[in-house]
């Protein structure tokens, strides 16, 4: 199955900054991730955003790890499809599938349905903040079986 739902508009400025991941269906760079962040920045010259991945490895004291990303934005009406390439040559579609009015949580996936991250603003969510996300997506008929919550140290 394939999805293709993304929210209808997404202020590519407002949506700069760090995200930091609260829960999901992770990809194998994020295993024993703690303190998961994004950091995004519009990237003037090369008319793309560069994405910057951080974590500790193995515990809230363990090694920086730093994995930069590039994040093209692919649908120019909506700004909520984007292109992500963790390194050359792979590119992977990004799908903002859900976000709070005031950028505050997002929900994204993939088409396949097979990853899912949700993030917000401040490193600490409760579980009633990610389990209203987790509703919304499910709603909008995206996979959200095997959601676990990433540690995170406030």
């Amino acid at each position: 199955m394939s999805y293709s739902h993304t929210v209808g508009s997404v202020d590519i400025p407002q949506y700069m900054g760090t995200w930091y991941v609260w829960a999901g269906r992770t990809t194998f760079f994020e295993r024993d991730a703690y303190s998961p962040a994004e950091h995004y920045s519009w990237n003037e010259s090369q008319n793309r955003i560069d994405v910057d991945f951080t974590f500790h490895k193995g515990g809230f004291e363990g090694p920086i790890k730093r994995i930069p990303q590039k994040a093209w934005v692919k649908d120019k009406v909506t700004h909520a499809r984007w292109k992500v390439q963790p390194f050359w040559p792979l590119k992977f579609d990004y799908l903002i599938l859900d976000l709070d009015p005031k950028y505050q949580w997002t929900a994204v996936g993939v088409p396949s349905g097979s990853y899912l991250w949700i993030m917000g603003r401040s490193p600490q969510a409760n579980a009633k903040q990610i389990e209203a996300v987790i509703k919304r997506v499910k709603e909008l008929g995206y996979p959200v079986d095997d959601i676990v919550r990433m540690p995170q140290k406030s």
